[in-house]
């Protein structure tokens, strides 16, 4: 019962995608008689990849010096609070 269950579930999942799909592209009458080249392309997709990519590697360089910066004030804290502890305990000998 549970495997039948289960098998609607993802069968209605995938529903609404198949829904989505749009219908292919009809030929226009003259390709159905040879071929017809295609001077421009009609549905091409750009995608700005040179600024997406700039726009990632500025990001990933502003974590890294985000990340940097932190360590270095946590550090700089450290180094305080150890100079301070070191001055109130007296020096063994």
């Amino acid at each position: 019962m549970k495997s039948i269950a289960t098998l609607v579930f993802v069968l209605m999942l995938g529903l609404p995608l198949a829904a989505q799909q749009p219908p292919p592209p009809k030929a226009p009458a003259a390709a159905q008689d040879g071929f017809v080249p295609v001077d421009t392309p009609m549905n091409q997709e750009t995608i700005p990849a040179a600024r997406l990519v700039a726009i990632a590697y500025g990001f990933i360089w502003v974590v890294i010096f985000g990340y940097v910066w932190t360590v270095r004030s946590r550090l700089s804290r450290v180094e305080r609070e150890m100079d301070a502890v070191s001055r109130r305990v007296p020096a063994r000998k």
